[in-house]
């Protein structure tokens, strides 16, 4: 397949609510969406990395400097690009996940549009629907917490994940508990702790968890490894899992027994793939997890999420969690599950109308 160029576009996705966690709060996502075209067809490709460098090194602004200098230009060159040897050729440039994921995801569903095959095909899905979590920011009251989860459990989901961070842990997941019972229940630290915290961290233990996702610094392999012996609550990593290669470093130690695979961080569908065949068949659980994406990212996350060795619910929610209008059509909730697409690529496209209006900036990079 030949490139005849990408369109970079900024979007601005106001929330239907602030989203607030350990490292900052978000009232509206700044989008950067990638659109690979060829003679066959064209591809949608979304960067998952935020608007300031608070839960990885990358940012907007500077992935779409990586892109336009770095990265684009050796997949205009080839002369004949295939999805898979997409990451190779960008492999000469250190680090920026996010910003590689945004491009290999365009030209996977570019090439694979042109093929009439579907990312969840490809992937290698054995569901046609996945069932859907939800995660619950930090609130202001524990009162105000217990209304949201009441809001969200009536919708249907079948997970709630809660935010927390030192001095917004136990107390809130117990009255979570307390109030709705047996309901599927876990937690996000986002690294807000250290291997001091240990003590307080067991006493979540007492509250039948189905795991506590990244509870400490994401260079912290070793001391998750040790935190982990002292809980029975099961560790799950999540911003520490940036490659296969650091996958299987946290299960040689025992850092994980559980892994939270989301694509943009690994560089792409595709890796995110090889991490769930060496989850899969190490006996690591894994999950999707979501960074607040649009139709787009959604109907990909959705299609890997349906691999057979995805056994946990994902932040797979329906699209109105977080936006009044997505850019694509919108993704429901159906007796607690989200429906793979099946058409050709994504299975989804930008609403026109919706994307121009949502645009606040256009670059293209080609001939």
């Amino acid at each position: 397949m030949k490139l005849t160029g990408f369109e970079l576009r900024r979007v601005s996705m106001p929330l239907v609510a602030p989203f607030r966690t350990s490292f900052g709060v978000e009232t509206e996502r700044d989008i950067l969406v990638a659109r690979a075209v060829t003679p066959e067809a064209e591809g949608w490709g979304e960067c998952v990395a935020m608007r300031e460098p608070l839960y990885s090194p990358e940012y907007v602004d500077g992935a779409v400097d990586v892109i336009r200098r770095f990265l684009a230009p050796p997949l205009l060159d080839a002369a004949d690009l295939h999805p898979q040897a997409v990451a190779g050729r960008l492999e000469p440039v250190k680090g920026h996940q996010m910003a590689k994921a945004a491009l290999e995801m365009a030209v996977l569903d570019a090439w694979l549009r042109a093929r009439g095959e579907s990312f969840g095909t490809h992937l290698g899905a054995v569901h046609d629907r996945v069932p859907a979590g939800v995660s619950v920011g930090i609130m202001d009251t524990v009162e105000q917490l217990l209304d949201v989860v009441e809001g969200y459990l009536d919708e249907g989901y079948l997970r709630i994940k809660l935010k927390i961070r030192p001095g917004w842990d136990v107390a809130p997941v117990r009255a979570v508990r307390e109030r709705f019972g047996d309901v599927l229940l876990q937690v996000d630290a986002n690294a807000a702790y250290t291997l001091a915290d240990a003590r307080t961290l067991a006493r979540l233990d007492g509250f039948d968890l189905l795991l506590i996702e990244q509870p400490l610094g994401e260079d912290d392999l070793r001391q998750h490894a040790e935190l982990a012996s002292l809980l029975r609550t099961p560790v799950c990593l999540d911003e520490s899992i940036i490659s296969a290669k650091a996958a299987a470093d946290a299960i040689a130690l025992g850092a994980a027994r559980v892994i939270n695979i989301k694509p943009g961080r690994v560089g792409g569908y595709l890796e995110a793939r090889r991490i769930h065949d060496l989850c899969r068949a190490h006996g690591v659980s894994v999950w999707c997890g979501g960074m607040l994406e649009t139709g787009l990212g959604r109907a990909a996350n959705v299609a890997l999420a349906a691999l057979p060795g995805f056994v946990l619910p994902g932040d797979t929610s329906a699209s109105g969690r977080y936006y009044d209008e997505d850019i694509t059509p919108p993704f429901v909730l159906e007796n607690g599950y989200v429906r793979v697409p099946d058409g050709p690529g994504l299975g989804v496209e930008p609403i026109p109308d919706v994307l121009r209006e949502r645009t606040t900036a256009t670059e293209w990079l080609g001939s």
